[in-house]
C-alpha cells in the first residue's frame, strides 16, 4: 500500500516537472550554453590533477606515466623560492582586497546620492570604461604613462616636482598593481551595489528625511544596512580567490627589476610549466594554490554564517 503510495506521488511529481519543462523550456535552454562551458573548463581539466602526483612523460601519455605520490609537493615546500613566492602571493592578494573591496561601495554609495542625471550617467560611462580595456593594453598604458618621461612625470613637472621612478623602484611594484586594478575595477564593481541601492523603497528616505535624519545618518541607517548581504557574498567571493591573483597583469608588468617582488605562484606556475617543461611539478603548485583558495572559501563562509547569517550555502 505504502508502496503504491509513493509510486503515485514519484508519478504526480514527474507528471508536474514535465508540464513545467514543456511550458519553459526555452528559459532552460538559454542555460545550455553555460551548463556546457562550465563542464568542458571546470570539469573536463579535473583529469589532469593526476599529473600534480606522477613522473609526466609525453611519450607515456598521462596514464602511462609512474605515480610519484607527494613528491612535488614536498619539493616545492622545500624549495628556497617558496617562502619568497607565497609572502608575494599573499601580500598582493591581501593589498588588493583591503584596497580595493572597500572602493567600489563607497563609489556606489556616492553615486547613489548624485541627483543630477547627467552628472550621474558621465561619472558611471568614466568609471565603467576602464574594465572592457584589455588586460594586454592596459598595462602597457600604465607603463608608459609611468615612465620616466610618461604623462605622470612630465605633469609632475609641470608643477614643479621632480621625476619620480615609479618603475625603476622595486618596491613600487605592489602599489602599481594594486591601485590601477582599484582604478580598473572601481566602476565595474560598483554595479552590484548600485542595483541594490536603486530597490530601496524612497518611502525610507522620506520618512527618516521627516524625522530630521541627515545625509550620512541615512546612508548610515539605511543604503549600509540594504547592502550588507551583497557586501558579505562579495566578500566571501574574493577570500575565495586570495590566492588566485590574475596571471596577465603580474606577468606583464614583471621586469628584471622588480622580479624580487612581482614573482607570485601563478607566474612561476607558468613559467616552470610552459617554458621549462617540468608539467607534473607545476600541476602540483597549481593544486596546491587551488585547494588553499578552496580551504579559504569555507573557512570565510562558516565565519561570515555566524557572524551574520549570510552565506553561499
Amino acid at each position: 500500500m505504502e508502496g503504491n503510495m509513493s509510486n503515485t506521488t514519484k508519478g504526480k511529481r514527474n507528471g508536474k516537472f514535465l508540464r513545467h519543462l514543456k511550458r519553459t523550456w526555452v528559459l532552460y535552454l538559454f542555460i545550455v550554453p553555460m551548463v556546457i562551458y562550465v563542464i568542458l573548463f571546470s570539469y573536463v581539466p579535473m583529469y589532469g590533477i593526476q599529473l600534480a602526483f606522477k613522473d609526466y612523460r609525453p611519450t607515456d601519455g598521462i596514464w602511462g606515466s609512474a605515480w610519484v605520490g607527494l613528491e612535488h609537493f614536498k619539493t616545492f615546500f622545500e624549495s628556497f623560492q617558496f617562502k619568497d613566492l607565497l609572502w608575494n602571493t599573499l601580500s598582493l592578494s591581501f593589498y588588493s582586497l583591503i584596497a580595493g573591496f572597500p572602493m567600489p561601495i563607497i563609489f556606489a554609495l556616492f553615486l547613489n546620492y548624485i541627483t543630477k542625471k547627467r552628472l550621474k550617467k558621465a561619472a558611471q560611462m568614466i568609471t565603467y570604461a576602464p574594465h572592457f580595456i584589455s588586460m594586454v593594453v592596459y598595462c602597457g598604458m600604465i607603463l608608459i604613462f609611468l615612465s620616466s618621461d610618461g604623462v605622470v612625470n612630465q605633469l609632475l613637472m609641470i608643477f614643479g616636482v621632480d621625476p619620480v621612478g615609479f618603475l625603476s623602484n622595486p618596491e613600487n611594484f605592489r602599489h602599481i598593481y594594486v591601485w590601477s586594478g582599484v582604478l580598473q575595477g572601481i566602476g565595474w564593481g560598483s554595479i552590484m551595489y548600485i542595483s541594490v541601492l536603486t530597490s530601496v523603497g524612497p518611502e525610507l528616505h522620506e520618512a527618516a528625511t521627516v524625522d530630521g535624519a541627515s545625509r550620512f545618518q541615512r546612508l548610515l541607517y539605511i543604503d549600509i544596512p540594504s547592502i550588507m548581504p551583497t557586501m558579505v557574498i562579495m566578500l566571501i567571493m574574493r577570500a575565495g580567490e586570495i590566492m588566485d591573483l590574475g596571471f596577465e597583469k603580474a606577468f606583464l608588468l614583471q621586469n628584471s627589476i622588480n622580479l624580487e617582488y612581482s614573482e607570485i605562484i601563478s607566474t612561476y606556475v607558468y613559467k616552470i610549466g610552459i617554458q621549462n617543461g617540468q608539467f607534473s611539478y607545476s600541476a602540483a603548485i597549481g593544486l596546491f594554490n587551488n585547494v588553499i583558495n578552496l580551504l579559504l572559501l569555507v573557512v570565510v563562509n562558516k565565519i561570515a554564517k555566524r557572524v551574520s547569517d549570510v552565506s553561499l550555502w
